[in-house]
This record gives structure tokens, C-alpha cells and sequence, in this order.
């Protein structure tokens, strides 16, 4: 982690205890209580992410959500093609 920020978080006695044992069973370090509170972290937001794209997009047919997911992976790959050209140029 290159660029960190500090947190001071409070949890539960017991949520400490059983996150520590639990690294600890898996060999882990004290400094993997951070990587683990990290992924945990952006699990959290991908999941919830996830759930309000869900909510969104309820009252769409799953025919249009296909079209609008390929019309997006569309862009994304011409954009794409389009920086590996540039960059093939510059060289």
C-alpha cells in the first residue's frame, strides 16, 4: 500500500477477538489486520454497488440490459483500440 491513510475505527471486544484469532489460525502477521479490514472494505462497496445497480435497472427487460451491457463493452474495447493505436504511433 503506497499511498495509506490512518484510520482509528472502534469495534466490539469480541468482533477484535474473533478477527485476530482468526488470522492468526490462518498464519497471518499483525500487519495483515489492515489488508484484511481493505478487502473487507471494498467487498462491502462492490457488493452494495452491485445491489443499487440491481435496484436501478429493475424495471428493465433483460433484453435491453444486454443491449445497453454490449453497447457499453463496445465503447469500452473501441476506446481501447483507439489508446493502442496512439500508443503504437508514438513509438
Amino acid at each position: 500500500m503506497e499511498n495509506t491513510a490512518r484510520w482509528t475505527i472502534k469495534v466490539s471486544r469480541d468482533t477484535d477477538i474473533s478477527l485476530r484469532t482468526y488470522l492468526a489460525q490462518q498464519g497471518k502477521k499483525k500487519g495483515d489486520l489492515s489488508k484484511f479490514i481493505e478487502r473487507a472494505v471494498q467487498k462491502e462497496i462492490l457488493a452494495q454497488t452491485v445491489a443499487d445497480m440491481k435496484q436501478r435497472n429493475a424495471d428493465l427487460s433483460e433484453k435491453k440490459l444486454e443491449a445497453l451491457i454490449d453497447e457499453a463493452v463496445s465503447a469500452v474495447r473501441a476506446e481501447i483500440r483507439s489508446e493502442a493505436k496512439v500508443k503504437t504511433k508514438a513509438r
